[in-house]
């Protein structure tokens, strides 16, 4: 255990006044002998001098032992009283202070966990009056989130200095599929509550839109509105739709929205028919100007009959080059209608599901669903191809007088095969062909199309064939494939009742200014929190990083949703020993990138922000060890939450991460992996930033200068 610094002050301070003590008595008794008997006093205490001295040091550990369990007893109870008081105080956490010391230091502290569970049922009832007002009010955000998760639009909201404040889905996943390493960050280093747009979207683009803006307003304009193309730093195209957000106190501009539409491959496709067009119109410009002269010299009868020949030659191959390239047009420009039309990705037994019930509802035949994979999605217009299926089983009850069909869907490569099946006799090809190519006339699916056309567009092939061991026939459809949707990163963490929450309007109140980092309030920074876990725990010695985890704080909220989780491949073997710890085994890290790739990711994810963790010092040496051979620089400001505990709770016995939660009533899980320890870390942290502010700790500088007078300071790696 630490020797308090106190206790040692005190001591040498006694002893200081023991030695004053010793040295007065002895010129006292100087002052009132004679001569002589000075002689014999001087050869007294030089003879004895050792003893003397021994007798002080006796007398002085005496002492200590005496005083120590006093000064226990009244001086540190007194105050790990007062700051597990404090701590109640400042964080709100409802727990019983441990008694300790004399009996009037634990009669106090029982009157202070009295006053402590008062303040929880004044609290509670408080609380209780709280929710039953804001229920309506969070009606109309869940309402909010509601309408924000079903657009197809990307949007996302700004302030005026271009941090985001709300986005939705749709532009989460535009964002990753603009991300330079959307494996490993999901887009996370472009989009979050409180990252800058300009990430994206050059600074200057967006101030020409807003003065456009303000121009508009000025006049009177009643829908203002800004639109705008840019390219992404990944190369990609946007199409960028700018309106206001109003300042409802001001009647002025508080922010930007922005609907955002990735348009690299209509881009493309524009540029690929203008191409088309041009090499038509070029070419054809050459043919007709061969065509015109071949026929103005065809009509001179004095021509002889070899050269009419070569000019009539001359003719035929004109023709026909113009006729390729009228039919390539024809061709692409089949290609391309039949491209554009929207299809939407849906999982193929839902398809399977609702065609069932339709062809039942329709036909009145019993429809069977037969075996379904259930992982298979499909790319497909449902309502086409919704209205062949009908076709087709409507021509089967009426002509073949079917009542019993059965529909199957199984994988087959890129695309997948979808079967309507009867039992009995088959047909012939003529009348498959018939119906392939006839428009889908007569009963509830009539439509003009043929299921041919409803094939074409999907870019898939229909055809008929027959099992005759099980005495059935199908129609089999082969539609392309969808990707499935990749699952949220680090749903395991969030409560499974909780809403994903992508906006905090807030942040309309915070600005960007000029001011120096080092002097803005803790509680206005936005922070990383970050964890590694090591092959082992010497970063000089050849250990390496093997997992990567980080959440971030944003005008002090916690973003869960918004984590950076990466396994990495170390590229040595993992210690047994460190297995135990953090269960990360070789067979887990197979395949996964280097820290070359993941550290720059991480560094994106992180950039513009305070980096926050357990014991810094050890996460960040393995980092700046890194620096060289990545190209990356972690130079931003780093807190470190051990620290930190160590400024509120000096005389706490422990600052591990499980003793500081335990003390500020945080729930520890997922411990020994890297996210699961920085969500802990972050919460530990939200925690401590009223007790720094209660010892008058305020801005980022003052946090940091008090972390470097604590004594865990000294710790390097």
């Amino acid at each position: 255990m630490r020797i308090d610094r106190r206790f040692v002050l005190a001591l040498l301070a006694f002893a200081l006044a023991l030695l004053s003590w010793g040295a007065l008595s002895v010129a006292l008794v100087w002052s009132t002998v004679d001569e002589p008997q000075r002689h014999m006093l001087r050869t007294v205490l030089t003879e004895r001098a050792p003893l003397i001295a021994m007798a002080f040091v006796v007398t002085l550990g005496l002492v200590v032992l005496l005083l120590r369990p006093v000064y226990r007893r009244w001086i540190t109870a007194a105050a790990r009283l007062a700051e597990d008081t404090q701590t109640v105080l400042g964080t709100g956490v409802v727990r019983e202070i441990t008694p300790r010391g004399s009996a009037e230091l634990r009669a106090l502290t029982g009157v202070i966990n009295e006053l402590v569970r008062q303040r929880a049922r004044l609290r509670e009832d408080m609380a209780q009056q709280v929710r039953l007002a804001s229920q309506r009010i969070e009606q109309e955000r869940s309402r909010l989130a509601a309408l924000m998760a079903e657009l197809r639009q990307a949007v996302v909201v700004c302030n005026l200095d271009g941090r985001m404040l709300l986005y939705n889905a749709r532009a989460r996943s535009q964002f990753r599929a603009l991300s330079s390493t959307p494996a490993l960050a999901d887009g996370a280093e472009l989009i979050g509550l409180g990252r800058s747009i300009y990430t994206v979207i050059d600074r200057r683009l967006v101030a020409h839109a807003l003065d456009h803006l303000r121009r508009q307003m000025a006049r009177g304009q009643p829908d203002p509105s800004a639109q705008f193309v840019t390219s992404t730093p990944t190369g990609q195209l946007l199409r960028v739709q700018m309106t206001p957000v109003r300042d409802p106190s001001e009647s002025g501009l508080g922010g930007f929205l922005l609907m955002l539409e990735n348009i690299t491959e209509a881009f493309e496709a524009e540029s690929e028919r203008d191409r088309v067009l041009h090499d038509l119109i070029q070419g054809t410009r050459a043919s007709l100007a061969s065509l015109r002269a071949a026929v103005e010299v065809l009509d001179d009868p004095a021509l002889d009959a070899s050269m009419r020949e070569r000019l009539q030659h001359v003719v035929r191959e004109e023709t026909a080059t113009m006729s390729r390239r009228l039919n390539d047009l024809a061709q692409r420009s089949t290609e391309a209608r039949r491209t554009r039309w929207p299809l939407e990705d849906m999982l193929g037994a839902d398809f399977v599901a609702a065609a069932a019930q339709r062809l039942q509802a329709i036909h009145g035949a019993r429809v069977n669903v037969g075996e379904v994979d259930a992982t298979v999605w499909l790319r497909v217009d449902s309502f086409s191809l919704l209205q062949a299926l009908a076709y087709l089983a409507g021509r089967l009850v009426d002509e073949y007088q079917v009542r019993y069909l059965q529909l199957r869907l199984a994988p087959a490569g890129a695309h997948a095969h979808l079967d309507l099946v009867w039992p009995g006799q088959a047909m012939s090809t003529e009348t498959v062909m018939s119906w392939e190519l006839d428009p889908m006339q007569g009963g509830a699916g009539a439509s003009p199309l043929s299921v041919r056309e409803v094939l074409d567009r999907h870019g898939g092939e229909f055809w008929f064939e027959r099992e005759r061991t099980r005495n059935q026939a199908f129609f089999r459809f082969l539609l392309p494939q969808a990707t499935a949707p990749e699952a949220p990163a680090a749903t395991a963490l969030l409560p499974q009742d909780r809403r994903p929450e992508f906006y905090d309007f807030d942040l309309f109140q915070t600005s960007d200014s000029n001011q120096d980092l080092a002097e803005r309030r803790l509680v206005d920074l936005v922070y990383t929190v970050f964890d590694t876990e090591t092959t082992g725990l010497e970063p000089t010695g050849g250990d390496e990083i093997i997992q990567i985890g980080a959440t971030r704080i944003v005008n002090g909220k916690l973003l869960r949703q918004e984590c950076f989780e990466q396994l990495v491949d170390p590229q040595r073997p993992i210690p047994p020993a460190s297995t135990a710890i953090h269960g990360i085994t070789p067979e887990m890290l197979l395949g996964q990138p280097t820290i070359d790739k993941v550290l720059p990711a991480f560094h994106a994810y992180a950039r513009d922000t305070v980096l926050v963790a357990h014991n810094a010092a050890f996460d960040m040496r393995f980092l700046q060890l890194k620096e060289a051979r990545t190209g990356v620089r972690f130079d931003q400001p780093v807190l470190d939450t051990l620290l930190l505990s160590a400024v509120v709770h000096p005389h706490q016995d422990s600052h591990q991460l499980e003793a500081i939660a335990e003390r500020l009533g945080v729930t520890v899980f997922g411990r020994h992996t890297a996210l699961g320890d920085a969500i802990v870390t972050a919460e530990i942290f939200l925690k401590l930033l009223p007790l720094l502010a209660a010892q008058g700790i305020h801005t980022l500088a003052q946090a940091r200068e008090a972390s470097k007078k604590t004594y865990y300071a000294r710790i390097h790696y």
